[in-house]
Parts: C-alpha cells; sequence; structure tokens
C-alpha cells in the first residue's frame, strides 16, 4: 500500500520511495484521487489532505473517468473569448474613428449602444488603443517671457539680467560695502 507524503512530495510505498515534482499538479491530483477510491482513506479526507473542497474532488473524479489523466491539468480561468468586444464590434469603433475623428471614446461607445451594440465606453478606449487611434493631446506651448520649470524673471537664456564672464554678482552683507 502505497502513501503519498505531500510535505515532502513523495510517494512512499513497501518496496521504496518516488519523489514527485511540486510543481506536478496532475500527478497530485491523480495521487489524490488514488488515496481517496483505492486506498481506502475516502473522498473527504483525501480532499482535505490535498487541500481541495469534497466538491473539486467528485469533479476531478468525474473528469479522470471520461477523460483521464489529461481531464486533471487545470484549465485557464475566465472568459475565453472576447464576447463584448467582437470583431463587428471592433470594426464599427474603427469606422466611427475613421468617420469623425474628433469623436471621444464615449460618443463612439454611445453611438454603438444606440445601433443596437452592447459595449462599454473602457471597450472602445482598448480597441482605440490597440490599434492606435488615440486622439493627439496639443500641447500647450510656452508664454513669453516664461518657460516650463523657471520662475518669472527668467527668460530661455539664463537670469533676467546677462553679465560679462568675469563679472559677478555681488550678494549678501558683505557685498553691500564693495
Amino acid at each position: 500500500m502505497a502513501q503519498f507524503d505531500l510535505d515532502e512530495c513523495v510517494l512512499v510505498g513497501s518496496a521504496g520511495r518516488l519523489k514527485v515534482p511540486a510543481e506536478d499538479e496532475i500527478t497530485h491530483k491523480l495521487l489524490m484521487l488514488i488515496e481517496g477510491e483505492c486506498e481506502g482513506l475516502g473522498p473527504l479526507a483525501a480532499a482535505r489532505k490535498f487541500g481541495l473542497s469534497k466538491q473539486r474532488y467528485f469533479q476531478l473524479r468525474a473528469a479522470f473517468g471520461q477523460r483521464g489523466a489529461r481531464a486533471l491539468c487545470s484549465q485557464k480561468r475566465g472568459p475565453k473569448k472576447n464576447y463584448r468586444r467582437t470583431a463587428e464590434v471592433v470594426r464599427q469603433v474603427i469606422r466611427h474613428r475613421f468617420l469623425d475623428p474628433d469623436a471621444s471614446a464615449e460618443v463612439i461607445a454611445q453611438k454603438l449602444v444606440q445601433g443596437g451594440w452592447a459595449v462599454s465606453i473602457r471597450s472602445v478606449q482598448r480597441v482605440l488603443t490597440d490599434y492606435g487611434l488615440q486622439k493627439k493631446t496639443p500641447q500647450v506651448p510656452p508664454t513669453a517671457g516664461r518657460r516650463a520649470g523657471r520662475g518669472a524673471g527668467h527668460s530661455a537664456s539664463g537670469p533676467a539680467t546677462r553679465r560679462r564672464s568675469g563679472q559677478h554678482r555681488a550678494r549678501g552683507p558683505a557685498a553691500a560695502g564693495r
């Protein structure tokens, strides 16, 4: 009779030990089913030992019975495809952008909803970003006499009063007597 040591990830039998990689989820789930069904541990105890629920144990057992060990591999979670941003919705977003380049994502989303497509503003923004169709934001030119990062009294070339090289502006109380 073999037992799986979960802490060391080792299958221990009467004749020896077999190391199981810790990241091998299929083998772990298969060993859980073996201990639960064949070794007499029972479904609830086996599921608890491997950190799963009783419901998940029975789901895995049914999947294993239908498709074998491949069914024990975890599948990708979440939506499998874009059910909101279908190819037709993407085409319509691009079409509306080219028809009216100044239209915002909110306006495009509103037009699509009026046309019968269920699409959110965020989905429209994602399509525009994916295809590089965002509106260009105009840059504000600096005002005359002021540049970004400089205070009043400074021009693009430096302080308001330029001095010849070698001349220094006097500073502090000691400079007052000069």
